[in-house]
């Protein structure tokens, strides 16, 4: 029956290209219990975002000794 699914599909482009967006860390705000990325700077020294709901500002440092991991939570 038309209509009845809904058939999704992104042509962003050849597949070399795919995967390599801007970067970003996934994060988890304590403050009003929402999810969100922030992205690096244009100097990338730092990955910096604020809180869609309240505004509380962000900023987690890039440099060496630093971790793989891209999903924390700001408290």
């Amino acid at each position: 029956m038309p209509g009845e699914n809904l058939d999704l599909i992104s042509d962003s482009g050849p597949p070399e290209r795919m995967g390599r967006g801007r970067r970003f860390l996934g994060i988890q705000f304590a403050c009003c219990d929402v999810y969100t990325r922030i992205y690096a700077n244009r100097e990338g020294t730092a990955y910096e975002g604020n809180c869609p709901k309240c505004g509380r500002r962000v900023r987690v440092g890039i440099g060496p000794g630093g971790t793989d991991a891209r999903f924390f939570t700001a408290y």
